[in-house]
């Protein structure tokens, strides 16, 4: 593909993460339209931002963390927590003991 400079330009797109309050932005490149746009990663509700700049994304990404949060907080429920990819198993080890091989 080739901007109207004649530059050439790559498909893939560029992902960037940002933070804010425990959560965490995907930051994306759309070289047809100039902007930078992006959504909230792991949470299911969906909440989306862009800019124009890199600093208008981030302070936008920022801004939608914080429209969610008073959203949430107006319907009276709690904000999703950002899934922390981690598995907690406890294991009850006078059990696993107590079994006997066969």
């Amino acid at each position: 593909m080739l901007n109207n400079s004649g530059d050439q330009l790559f498909s893939d797109p560029m992902t960037t993460l940002l933070k804010y309050k425990d959560y965490s932005g995907s930051l994306d490149v759309d070289t047809e339209a100039n902007i930078l746009f992006g959504t909230v990663l792991d949470i299911n509700d969906v909440i989306t931002f862009q800019g124009e700049t890199i600093e208008e994304a981030r302070q936008a990404f920022q801004d939608s963390v914080e429209d969610y949060l008073e959203f949430c907080a107006e319907l009276g429920r709690a904000p999703e927590k950002p899934f922390s990819g981690k598995i907690h198993a406890k294991f009850y080890w006078r059990l696993l003991k107590s079994r006997k091989p066969n």
